[in-house]
């Protein structure tokens, strides 16, 4: 709260003092002031919902740098917006864009700091926890094989117990018999439980024991290869029920802050791109005969059907609900080979994203006849239907558009709606926008 609240008093006086050499104004103002301490509140709380400041071992520095750039984005926006819209105050967006600089890089750099200096202490011995490893089966291997690549999370496996001796695992502690007895002897953190399936009967001594000696427990399921990242976990009477398809989007919350980014975003981008929207119509217009928004049906959320709006880059067609376009297709006009090779032909999507069809960030989506082939050929294709359909995507941005592996696209877009945060997709905008709006296609898909 106090670096996002002095990152403020910074960007003003960088804002009124040094550019305008007027340091009165804006920063006597307490309404402005009391309205970033506000601000620096919520950003806070913002900063909780997301995880931040939870104690995993396991958290991504790089992914955590870009949740709070994209954060820190969307507040600046919706402050931005409300202002306007509600006409509260009158702020400078130039301060407030230095604002969101300066902050972000001032609470990404204590983050560093702050993981830079655990690292450090953890190299040296100290605040490490120490774990044993129950299972010697495929689960097991593959957990202390993470562990031992990955020094940096100071977890330390003094050993494994299970009923036979494997190489490559390391220290064998004994058999679950002795479970209770080794527990006494190590007094480790942790023990993680990576039972097999036939192994299963040893469970409640294996629990009962770490309880009596209050260790903390985590498990791995012997179907983990099937277990989603983020699962949802439900009762029902005496029974414990999985959502082997849970995504983070089904957080109300979550989804709610990302349609809201879509709102906000959309709106500005439509403002400061309607010069450039005319431009394109009226070179559409004059290119050839014909309208200048081309509609398709495309599959959204849910598998429900919705118009794709697209500057018409074509002739008109009898097949524009069936063929892909090629680089050298004869049906495309000059100007809409211009459009398409930077993508500037997408940019009425906006009003898609703007009405809830779209999101500026997903899976892109595809025309029905080719859900229809793909959905029989392509394992998973419709999990993609999960969230909204994107501008762009986590497939595009590597590469993966025109004539592309199908089942590459899948896998990433899976990839994306399992890990889904608000910075993951700030980082795609971002990649989309310097670099992934070139369009290299030899064999161009109607879902570009």
């Amino acid at each position: 709260m106090i670096l996002t609240f002095v990152s403020y008093i910074i960007a003003v006086n960088i804002r009124f003092d040094i550019l305008d050499g007027d340091v009165s104004i804006n920063m006597k103002n307490p309404r402005l002031m009391f309205a970033a301490a506000v601000y620096s509140l919520v950003i806070v709380l913002a900063y909780a919902v997301f995880h931040l400041y939870d104690p995993f071992r396991s958290r991504w520095l790089k992914r955590d740098v870009w949740i709070i750039a994209g954060i820190n984005l969307v507040g600046i926006l919706t402050l931005t917006t409300l202002s306007f819209v509600l006409k509260l105050m009158d702020v400078s967006r130039l301060t407030l864009f230095i604002f969101w600089l300066i902050s972000t890089i001032a609470v990404d750099t204590k983050m560093v700091i702050a993981e830079m200096l655990i690292r450090s202490i953890r190299a040296k011995g100290k605040y490490l926890r120490h774990v044993i490893v129950i299972g010697n089966g495929k689960n097991a291997a593959l957990y202390i094989n993470d562990v031992v690549r990955e020094p940096k999370l100071g977890i330390v496996v003094d050993g494994y117990v299970s009923a036979v001796e494997k190489e490559g695992l390391g220290k064998n502690l004994g058999s679950y018999e002795d479970i209770g007895q080794i527990l006494e002897q190590q007094h480790c953190d942790e023990l993680v439980v990576a039972l097999e399936a036939h192994e299963v009967i040893y469970m409640r001594d294996v629990l009962m024991a770490a309880e009596k000696e209050g260790t903390r427990v985590e498990m791995i399921p012997f179907y983990n290869e099937y277990f989603p990242r983020h699962p949802t976990i439900e009762s029902l009477g005496e029974t414990t029920l999985v959502d082997l398809r849970a995504t983070p989007l089904d957080n109300i919350l979550l989804a709610s802050i990302k349609r809201l980014s879509d709102i906000v975003l959309s709106f500005l981008m439509l403002i400061v791109l309607s010069p450039v929207l005319l431009i394109i119509a009226a070179g559409v217009k004059l290119s050839s005969p014909g309208p200048v928004f081309f509609k398709q049906e495309r599959i959204g959320k849910d598998k429900k059907p919705f118009g794709m709006l697209k500057f018409r880059s074509m002739r008109v067609n009898a097949e524009e609900n069936t063929a892909w376009s090629t680089a050298a297709d004869p049906r495309r006009t000059k100007f809409g080979s211009f459009i398409r090779k930077y993508s500037l032909d997408e940019l009425p999507q906006l009003f898609n994203v703007l009405i809830g069809q779209m999101s500026l960030v997903g899976p892109r989506p595809e025309i029905p006849f080719y859900v229809q082939r793909f959905k029989e050929e392509v394992p998973l294709y419709l999990v993609r239907q999960q969230v909204r359909p994107g501008m762009t995507g986590w497939a595009q941005v590597h590469g993966l558009r025109g004539d592309t592996s199908i089942e590459k696209r899948v896998e990433y877009d899976i990839w994306y709606i399992q890990n889904w945060t608000l910075g993951l997709d700030i980082k795609i905008l971002f990649k989309t926008v310097f670099g992934g709006m070139i369009n290299q296609e030899t064999l161009g898909d109607s879902s570009k």
